[in-house]
């Protein structure tokens, strides 16, 4: 069992845990750090991540990793690369340069200028290891090379929302009053005060396309302006938008109804050009848009033509589908169209958190801890994955599995990618002769042909809690401990208590089992002494038992007792519990 000292290496969100005392256990809730046995673990999560991404921690005898910043970066953040590795800063790369220097790299820093495609995973040769994107968009980064090759990559999401949002206040009031036209115009020597008239934000319904951090934020100092915001987003809680006064509605119905249009969204096959000819022609007539999100988004030549017609009154831009964009760009030319150069994040403030925030993900990559900013990679240990395909009766393939979510939220509300892909890892690690890392579970998964489906299951709990629990069943498979079936598949649940991961299910069976080592289960007549025999079988092969549980249907009828051990007992020692009279079957699992 885990030591309360042991240090945590990282928080897991809320899980619920059953205690097992009872045939209708309780059910409490906790927020804990998920923290791994530093005596009975035979491989301890670090060493998982340090495969994962090939992380070390270095030492003066070791060789440092050698680290590129292909594009300008903070100096808080470059002082915290140098200290712990090799820093290349080389910038304005071509495409041909940035290939040649990436086989001697073991990390790449980004800003939105460098394009990382597959052929600079290829070019890397496996050397390169994580991918830093100094920034919120990964949209310059190819992640299915990334996560085909095993090469993590992480962004910094946070320190610079508060610049973005500001800069699209900024551009949005600017627009609105002509501002920039103005300005233009008296260094012009001229003085026209009726050209230049604005109009009024007070009272105006704002759009905001994307309800991320950023667009979230623009809400926020949008409200303070007496605007009324309505906002689209298919993957927004509502409960989040009512909470600072904003109404979630359908695509259609905003672009519709809304005087101004704010746009935040990713750059993705499904939004690119999203704003089309068709789109502006559903808008108001005299429409305003900004765009401080992804040039892509918007069809710049509906656009131009939407301006020219008055359909849209005015567009604010600081970002295009080429960057920079052509000097004889008509769009950037257009007299009611205000434009900057991608500066939503340029601010003093903004360039160092983002500095040191990716600069501090990097590196703990590289030492083999993963980032809580990770994109491709998962955050869930994959006991659960591993324990239910040792469940499986030899010779029995295992073609499809599926992972059940227990969650209070809104099914839009709960990301899995990072969960999925951890327990597939744990699936598919003892049946693949593949490497199989925390980056590559998924694709290696599909590439051997095992479908991985997912449901999401509607409990009661109170509010905030993103998953209470994990089931994962594995379908047309017999199993070696029949009582792991349930409803025809081998069922098994988790949670995470006292922070350590918990098998909390076994078929239906509660139990309370730490999955902090390996692990006998056994069923059995439920009767008083079975706990000491088993217990003294374990002990004359000095086999260290770190907890025993039972968890029964009804007393005196059929139960299960987990047995946590530190070390693998041998042959003997398992046939003699195997002969107990009260035990009809068992099985031993190493986790």
């Amino acid at each position: 069992m885990a030591s309360p000292a042991t240090k945590p290496i990282f928080t897991l969100p809320f899980i619920a845990t059953s205690s097992s005392s009872s045939s209708q256990p309780s059910t409490r809730y906790s927020r804990l750090p998920f923290r791994r046995s530093t005596t009975s673990t035979p491989v301890s999560l670090k060493r998982f991540l340090l495969s994962s991404v090939g992380g070390t921690n270095t030492s003066p005898q070791e060789t440092k990793p050698t680290i590129l910043v292909s594009e300008k970066l903070g100096e808080a953040g470059l002082e915290l690369l140098r200290n712990f590795g090799d820093v290349d800063c080389s910038y304005d790369l071509s495409q041909e340069d940035l290939c040649k220097k990436i086989a001697s790299c073991d990390a790449l820093i980004v800003r939105s200028g460098t394009k990382v495609t597959r052929q600079v995973f290829e070019a890397a040769k496996g050397k390169l290891k994580v991918v830093g994107r100094a920034g919120v968009g990964i949209d310059n980064v190819d992640l299915q090379a990334a996560t085909e090759f095993g090469c993590l990559v992480v962004n910094a999401p946070t320190a610079n929302t508060v610049a973005a949002a500001e800069h699209g206040i900024a551009l949005l009031a600017s627009m609105a009053r002509n501002v920039a036209q103005a300005d233009a115009s008296m260094k012009a020597g001229q003085w026209q005060r009726n050209k230049y008239v604005g109009v009024s934000l007070v009272g105006k319904t704002l759009a905001v396309m994307g309800f991320g951090k950023v667009g979230s934020e623009v809400a926020r100092r949008a409200k303070g302006l007496g605007m009324q915001v309505i906002a689209h987003d298919p993957y927004a809680p509502a409960d989040r938008a009512r909470a600072i006064g904003v109404e979630l509605v359908p695509f259609d119905q905003a672009i519709s109804t809304a005087d101004f249009i704010s746009l935040h969204m990713p750059l993705t096959p499904a939004t690119e050009k999203v704003f089309s000819d068709d789109t502006f022609e559903k808008m108001k007539k005299g429409a305003r848009i900004v765009n401080v999100a992804r040039g892509g988004v918007v069809d710049e030549d509906a656009l131009l033509r939407a301006l020219d017609s008055g359909k849209v009154a005015q567009a604010a831009l600081d970002v295009f589908a080429e960057e920079p964009p052509p000097k004889d760009s008509k769009l950037v030319q257009h007299e009611r169209v205000t434009v900057t150069p991608h500066l939503g994040a340029s601010t003093k403030e903004a360039q160092e958190g983002v500095a040191i925030e990716i600069a501090e993900a990097v590196v703990g990559a590289l030492k083999g801890e993963l980032a809580a900013t990770a994109v491709n990679a998962p955050m869930v240990p994959p006991e659960l994955g591993r324990l239910a395909v040792q469940l499986v009766a030899g010779g029995s393939g295992i073609k499809s599995a599926k992972v059940v979510y227990k969650s209070a939220r809104d099914p839009d509300d709960l990301d899995t990618r990072l969960l999925r892909a951890m327990i597939t890892k744990g699936i598919i690690e003892p049946i693949s002769d593949s490497f199989i890392n925390l980056v590559n579970a998924d694709f290696t998964a599909k590439k051997k042909g095992l479908r991985i489906s997912e449901e999401r299951v509607a409990v009661d709990a109170p509010p905030g809690l993103p998953v209470l629990s994990i089931q994962v069943r594995l379908s047309s498979v017999d199993s070696k401990f029949g009582s792991a079936v349930s409803g025809g598949d081998i069922s098994i649940e988790g949670g995470v208590k006292h922070g350590v991961p918990h098998l909390t299910r076994v078929g239906s069976f509660s139990v309370d089992a730490s999955l902090g080592g390996n692990l006998v289960l056994c069923r059995q007549v439920d009767r008083a002494g079975m706990i000491g025999q088993v217990g003294n079988i374990l002990g004359e092969q000095n086999v260290n038992v770190s907890f025993m549980s039972v968890g029964r249907t009804a007393g005196r009828r059929n139960a299960i007792m987990a047995i946590g051990v530190d070390e693998e007992p041998n042959l003997e020692s398992l046939e003699k519990i195997g002969q107990v009279p009260s035990i009809e079957e068992f099985v031993f699992l190493k986790l």
